[in-house]
């Protein structure tokens, strides 16, 4: 049974909100929301989410501008060479083994050159962009903010970039690794973080619109 008069410590001021009228008696069942260190609530799953779908999307969307233009170079190249006369007029005898070997190497090269913008635009986006809010902007449309898990502390490049270390270098380069990591959060107590958030010592909150 609740006590009459009971209003749980967790739910009495949370920041951004107006503390409970005289008399508020939650409903029986009640949990209040988890509380991080710096007493906001913790994101849940489903916010944190849908922020990195946004995210990632502005990030494919950057794959296929800069990739665009280096396929349709491709694609002409390609046909050229099979367009190609001899001098007498005749038509070239293409060996097609070599042809995929070159277009091969070629794409190959391209989608390397594509992983490193990547890793960069990731650095800049995740690291230097939020490091000035805590927030990128899959995170702003959700409402949401990354803070050192020490209310203390401020929120710096080295813990931005510890995060990204895990969350984007790892994540690409270990097979599952991006799974683990996202997932994370379902089971960790108390503060709901990925391992991206347990290496750099941060956590990620839900804050007023």
């Amino acid at each position: 049974m609740v006590p009459p008069q009971y209003v749980p410590p967790a739910y009495a001021g949370l920041p951004g909100h107006p503390p409970p009228p005289p008399g508020y008696v939650p409903h029986p069942g009640f949990v209040p929301p988890t509380l991080a260190p710096n007493g906001q609530p913790l994101a849940g799953f489903g916010d944190r989410l849908l922020a990195w779908l946004i995210d990632t999307a502005m990030a494919t969307l950057l794959a296929m501008v800069l990739f665009f233009p280096v396929f349709i170079w491709l694609f002409f190249r390609t046909f050229s060479e099979m367009a190609t006369v001899n001098p007498d007029g005749s038509l070239p005898q293409p060996d097609p083994a070599a042809m995929m070997t070159d277009l091969f190497l070629l794409v190959l090269l391209a989608e390397a050159g594509l992983v490193v913008v990547l890793f960069v635009f990731y650095w800049l986006y995740h690291v230097e962009y939020a490091r000035r809010t805590g927030q990128t902007l899959g995170k702003k449309l959700m409402n949401l903010r990354i803070v050192p898990l020490d209310p203390a502390a401020p929120l710096t490049r080295g813990m931005l970039g510890k995060r990204y270390l895990v969350e984007f270098v790892a994540g690409s380069l270990v097979p599952f690794a991006s799974y683990v990591d996202g997932f994370w959060q379902l089971w960790d107590k108390p503060w709901q973080q990925c391992l991206h958030d347990k290496f750099a010592g941060t956590v990620v909150v839900k804050v007023a619109p």
